[in-house]
């Protein structure tokens, strides 16, 4: 697959388009000369960021309001994805976290996580995958997570979610490759969005050099797509934050996740 838009009419479809990550590939792809469908549940924002990016930049923009935690919100996207003009890039970015440990948490929360984190990004994946082994052209990038290299939330399913999406990106882009498709895990660490606002998660006491700008993000995970990479972790910083996740003794791991569960626990009181 080619990322240069100008080879032919390139579209791309964005879950979550309208925050964080997914806005800023919707912005960068507008501004590279794709044609757009954006996904989200909030259709208003939807409508206003549609007409900007097609005021700005002269581009076909489709607008999705669905709730991809949902199955009819699912098979909505799905019928987009395997029907109409055809949908060169997926951008799997809708997803949610949960500002409780398991041990407070509720069945029917786990179950939307999952579902959004999981089953959405499945469910579009294979989706997309069949029209685009057939014409052996495309590409999947599902945003991951560093937190998914090691179980150092205590407490938090978020993690373990995240752990699948990049398991089974690399799974599946393994199996593509031979087509012609790529997919993609991309891994980002903490990133200025809107995320942690919504999920109620207070962050001001993470130090500034951790944060990384979703602009930069896009920008790295685009080239590494091009490259064929089949898992994108954004700066060196989080290349060696993963490095030490994979190798580090578990006894390691469970230590600072023990010291992390502590801190947690006194900023809640």
């Amino acid at each position: 697959m080619t990322l240069d838009p100008t080879t032919s009419e390139r579209r791309a479809l964005i879950t979550g388009a309208t925050a964080g990550i997914g806005a800023a590939f919707t912005r960068r792809l507008a501004a590279d000369g794709w044609h757009l469908i954006l996904v989200a549940r909030d259709a208003t924002r939807l409508a206003d960021l549609a007409a900007e990016l097609g005021s700005r930049h002269g581009r076909e923009v489709e607008t999705i309001s669905a709730d991809l935690s949902t199955d009819d919100g699912c098979a909505t996207v799905e019928q987009r994805l395997t029907g109409g003009s055809p949908v060169h890039l997926l951008v799997n970015n809708a997803g949610i976290s949960l500002n409780k440990p398991f041990l407070r948490s509720s069945a029917e929360a786990e179950a939307r996580l999952l579902r959004l984190n999981v089953h959405a990004v499945m469910r579009l994946t294979l989706a997309a995958l069949g029209p685009m082994t057939e014409r052996r052209d495309g590409a999947v990038i599902n945003v991951s997570s560093v937190a998914g290299f090691g179980a150092v939330m205590p407490g938090s399913t978020y993690s373990a979610s995240k752990a699948w999406v990049t398991n089974f990106s690399e799974s599946v882009g393994q199996s593509a490759r031979p087509f012609g498709v790529r997919v993609m895990a991309l891994c980002p660490g903490y990133t200025r969005t809107e995320f942690h606002e919504r999920a109620g998660i207070n962050m001001s006491k993470t130090p500034e050099w951790l944060w990384l700008r979703a602009e930069d993000v896009v920008a790295e995970a685009l080239r590494d797509l091009g490259k064929g990479k089949l898992v994108s972790i954004p700066a060196w910083k989080y290349k060696v934050a993963v490095a030490g996740l994979r190798h580090a003794p578990r006894r390691l791991l469970q230590a600072v996740a023990r010291d992390t569960r502590g801190r947690i626990g006194r900023d809640e009181h």
